[in-house]
């Protein structure tokens, strides 16, 4: 799946615009999970991958809702986040998924879903802690 941050893909025809996609990820704010920094006030090295992996968890909940929409790329990907509470910031990738056909030779191709992929829809990634307690909380009568 191509995502891209620009509004287009070049080489490629957009077929068909599918929506807005969204994923979404919760952290923990906890100087312990992020990472201790430096005397100098730099993020550790420790810090920087935790950073990374939320995002990434964000952008993997975005393709899949791409996917499961019938797209094979998304444009316009951004982030955002913002402060649920003391402890808790939450991480969101958002895009538009399109459906994009290479026109120009030399190009890659997105990945075409195979026999397969078609009759089976792609794992759901695992529930955040944040999901979770949110589930639980809208449960409870």
């Amino acid at each position: 799946m191509l995502i891209v941050t620009i509004d287009d893909l070049p080489g490629y025809q957009i077929r068909g615009v599918v929506g807005e996609v969204v994923g979404v990820t919760a952290r923990p704010q906890n100087k312990f999970t992020e990472g201790v920094r430096s005397l100098s006030g730099s993020l550790s090295e420790a810090g920087e991958q935790y950073l990374i992996a939320g995002r990434r968890e964000a952008v993997e909940r975005m393709a899949f809702h791409a996917r499961n929409a019938g797209a094979n790329a998304v444009i316009g990907m951004r982030f955002d986040h913002r402060v649920i509470s003391p402890m808790w910031v939450e991480i969101c990738a958002y895009g538009t998924a399109v459906v994009a056909v290479a026109v120009r030779t030399g190009l890659p191709a997105p990945r075409r879903a195979t026999a397969r992929r078609l009759t089976s829809r792609p794992a759901e990634p695992p529930q955040t802690l944040y999901e979770m307690i949110l589930e639980e909380e809208t449960e409870t009568p």
